[in-house]
């Protein structure tokens, strides 16, 4: 039995609460009865701003807090970029996919120009993830890449301000948020493949939930879920985290699925990438069987020197 109140945890940034609204909307046109309370959070991640996050613990800082709420009983659900979402949840928490998943693609944003291949040498790139540094300095070596932290509208205005030549953002959350006129090219997959879940909504909740596995099912995409599976099996196998480049991107046509994912180093000096292909029910074992690949094609070694390195 589905419960009659609902709190969801969410941060506060705007992307976040847009998020938020997006799904306690969806609920209540399937549930109009259902009393919905949004529970407003700053996260640890939110807070520290003058540091990538691979220098201060990494993805899992902007979902701390909320966990804490949910193992309180503080809230019911939380919602999340699955993106943000380390790739192993602690104990006690289930998770589950919102909808279709949004464009997961990388977007490049300038003020004066069109495309990465229009940068002048030199011209500077604001980012703060080491997958799209690697993948950036892999293929334009003459780009100099800045650090870029903060919400969306921050790291708009930084470049509004003329901090930078482009920045590279998620286009899920540009179009989430209204900004899709901002994009001026959409990065190929050939050139950056994009962040585990990158573009999904996901939602946490405690796994002894019940009525809360009930009330999400009907909103779960089974493309999104399988998709989720398989890149987040990678991200498990291959040790995914802030601290370590790496992509992955699945997509389905009909029932295959087709799966790719790199590691690689931040300067671009080392990228190993391969793919994968298989029936979609078996996602899982699809992510599992490309991460132990790319471990075995290089990426053990790419790992060996990010840890002598202090990554």
């Amino acid at each position: 039995m589905i419960p009659s109140r609902l709190r969801i945890a969410t941060r506060e940034s705007k992307l976040a609460m847009w998020q938020t609204e997006h799904v306690a909307a969806r609920l209540l046109e399937r549930h109009p009865g259902l009393a919905i309370e949004i529970v407003g959070m700053t996260t640890k991640g939110d807070r520290i701003l003058d540091r990538p996050l691979a220098q201060v613990g990494g993805k899992g800082l902007f979902i701390k807090e909320l966990e804490i709420a949910l193992a309180d009983g503080l809230a019911d659900i939380a919602v999340h970029s699955m993106k943000d979402v380390p790739m192993e949840l602690p104990p006690g928490f289930a998770m589950r996919p919102f909808g279709p998943r949004e464009d997961a693609r990388d977007a490049f944003v300038s003020v004066r120009h069109a495309s990465l291949a229009a940068l002048p040498a030199g011209a500077v790139v604001g980012t703060s993830s080491l997958r799209r540094e690697c993948q950036l300095r892999r293929a334009f070596p003459s780009l100099a890449i800045k650090p870029l932290r903060g919400n969306v509208n921050t790291r708009l205005a930084k470049l509004e301000a003329g901090e930078y030549d482009a920045i590279i953002l998620a286009a899920a959350g540009l179009k989430r948020l209204g900004f899709g006129e901002r994009i001026r090219e959409l990065l190929p997959l050939a050139t950056a493949l994009p962040a585990i879940g990158q573009g999904v909504l996901a939602i946490e909740y405690p796994a002894d939930r019940a009525d809360l596995a009930e009330l999400l099912a009907p909103f779960v995409d089974p493309a999104a879920q399988a998709a989720s599976d398989a890149e987040r099996a990678l991200g498990l196998v291959v040790e995914g985290s802030c601290e370590v480049p790496l992509g992955g991107h699945a997509t389905l046509d009909g029932a295959t699925l087709a799966l790719e994912g790199f590691v690689g180093l931040p300067d671009g000096s080392r990228l190993v990438r391969s793919r994968v292909e298989g029936p979609a029910i078996e996602a899982v074992s699809l992510g599992r069987g490309l991460g132990e690949r790319l471990l075995a094609q290089g990426g053990r070694e790419v790992l060996d020197q990010l840890a002598a390195a202090g990554r």
